[in-house]
């Protein structure tokens, strides 16, 4: 058999350690023909490829990044917004041409639909899910995410220290647009007073008793973990809206820090790295066994799949009732009401 890897959306740390995990797989147990296609679906459209050996997939498993490169390319949106597109009929005769038998889309949300829509057109597809954000829907957990907590907590641990030195409220905006995991997960691990997440929104009114109550038991600083996503009028930036809420309303000198992009890049963590090998094995078991149009994912401690078709549009995102959340409310920490 001969398969193809890319990666598609954003870079995430452990791309690389799913290349690796696949193609050596491929490689090494199954005797499979692996090539790589840079630049996400626009190397698909313009047949631009690497072939794959042992030697090309040693030395990338701690790389952040990745050595194929990715593009935000979608296929598929003029067709959806308009009937009218040749680029996924491009990506078929090219997928053909190569002599593909399966192509192996390493990718968030967007990639997964894109996924399943190439799999509707006749493509062997398997999905490999992949986001710091941690929302995608049918997987306990993507890659990248414990890199990014791990990141963002220990930018929270720091900020303690000027914070308490200072008598400071520290603002700390994270990354999630729709799903405010990162900043749950960061925010419980670094001992944050307020977490605001976009799933749950919050009354800035009810942030700033918090500030005040905690300054009148004697706590002079406080942090506040927001998740990009969170709401904020017209279209300034939540830490910046937040931060000079709490300020003007409190009186207590308040500062932001915004991590953007620091949590995406770097080596991904060994946890990471464990599970996109694992992610990457079994997508290349299912090639093997032709069980096609599935995404590879974590169901507890165990790998399995489940059906492209399932996860496409879907988002997995934070409920009132996550055991995190019930935890901290127990322990005082506020979520924005």
């Amino acid at each position: 058999m001969k398969i193809g890897i890319l990666s598609s959306g954003g870079d995430c740390p452990g791309i690389n350690a799913t290349i690796r995990g696949v193609g050596k797989t491929a490689l090494m147990h199954y005797g499979m023909e692996v090539i790589g296609i840079h630049s996400g679906f626009v190397g698909l459209l313009n047949k631009d490829i690497e072939v794959f050996n042992e030697r090309s997939l040693s030395g990338i498993l701690n790389l952040g990044g990745t050595i194929l490169g990715t593009s935000r390319e979608k296929p598929f949106r003029k067709l959806l917004a308009s009937g009218d597109s040749e680029k996924p009929h491009i990506i078929k005769e090219n997928y053909e041409s190569l002599g593909l038998d399966c192509l192996v889309c390493i990718g968030g949300n967007g990639t997964q639909k894109t996924a399943n829509l190439l799999s509707q057109l006749g493509l062997n597809i398997i999905g490999v899910p992949k986001t710091i954000d941690n929302d995608i829907w049918g997987t306990d957990i993507t890659f990248g995410f414990d890199t990014a907590v791990n990141i963002a907590t220990e930018a929270i641990d720091r900020l303690h220290s000027t914070a308490s030195s200072h008598k400071r409220v520290m603002v700390v905006e994270v990354m999630g647009h729709h799903a405010g995991w990162i900043a749950l997960y960061a925010g419980m691990a670094g001992g944050a007073d307020v977490i605001l997440l976009p799933e749950l929104g919050y009354d800035i009114r009810k942030v700033n008793e918090v500030i005040l109550d905690r300054a009148h038991r004697g706590k002079p600083y406080s942090i506040v973990v927001v998740a990009e996503g969170v709401s904020s009028p017209g279209k300034t930036r939540p830490a910046d809206y937040i931060t000079r809420a709490i300020e003007e309303t409190t009186g207590i000198e308040t500062r932001e820090t915004v991590l953007g992009y620091i949590q995406r890049g770097g080596n991904p963590s060994p946890y990471d790295r464990n599970l996109a090998t694992r992610l990457g094995g079994h997508a290349t078991e299912l090639i093997s066994k032709g069980e096609f149009g599935r995404m590879v994912c974590m169901c507890g401690n165990n790998v399995t799949s489940t059906p492209l078709s399932d996860v496409a549009g879907k988002l997995k995102l934070v409920t009132e009732e996550h055991e995190l959340i019930v935890q901290g409310l127990r322990m005082g920490i506020n979520f924005g009401h």
